[in-house]
């Protein structure tokens, strides 16, 4: 069995929220300025881990707010808010294919609540690329907290050093590589091709 590269999501193949997405779900929500984006992510952790649904999240974000959105605001709301997280890398989707085509083990942790793991999952054929989906909304833990890289370790059955992570956060990485993963800092698919060349090129990976 070769060693597993275990991939993040948004950063790294998948863009993060786009400037007209974000526009587009401030205007639903009705907010402008910091206070929205405030509760927006104050709120998001626990939602990220499956604690709260989405109607339950956005319910909270309008108490935060001292406002309420009615059920089919909050269902525009979790369309715009997926819509604005959908943005893909191809250069990096092609990445996936060619190992995939090579056999090579491949893996995804990502923070992510449960509509936007649902929409990835039927609306991206090169998910089925990867021998695991590690969600936090659906694992419990998020990075950079130890048991989300350690679930992910026995899920795979593999040794902390055989697996290499990827993610374009600093605090994510060192979180990867203190129970014992290797890890590499995202910066652009080429930089990433190179690392992976080096990778294949180990006794780990072997």
């Amino acid at each position: 069995m070769t060693g597993t590269v275990l991939f993040d999501l948004f950063g790294v193949i998948a863009h993060h929220q786009s400037l007209e997405g974000k526009n587009r779900l401030a205007h639903t929500a009705d907010a402008t300025g910091p206070a929205f984006w405030d509760a927006y992510w104050a709120l998001r952790p626990p939602y990220d881990r499956g604690e709260v649904t989405g109607p339950g999240y956005w319910r909270q974000v309008a108490d935060h707010l001292g406002t309420r959105f009615d059920d089919r605001r909050i269902a525009e709301l979790i369309a715009a808010d997926v819509a604005s997280w959908s943005g893909v890398d191809d250069t990096m989707i092609a990445l996936l294919g060619e190992l995939a085509v090579a056999d090579r083990r491949i893996a995804l942790l990502s923070n992510i609540p449960e509509e936007l793991a649902a929409h990835y999952e039927e609306n991206h054929s090169w998910f089925r690329h990867f021998h695991l989906h590690a969600f936090s909304c659906r694992i419990g833990h998020a990075k950079p907290e130890p048991d989300a890289y350690l679930w992910c370790q026995n899920a795979l059955r593999e040794e902390p050093a055989r697996i290499l992570f990827v993610d374009d956060r600093q605090d994510n990485i060192r979180g990867a590589e203190a129970i014992g993963m290797h890890g590499h800092l995202f910066t652009t698919p080429a930089r990433l091709r190179e690392r992976l060349a080096q990778w294949y090129a180990s006794p780990l990976a072997s």
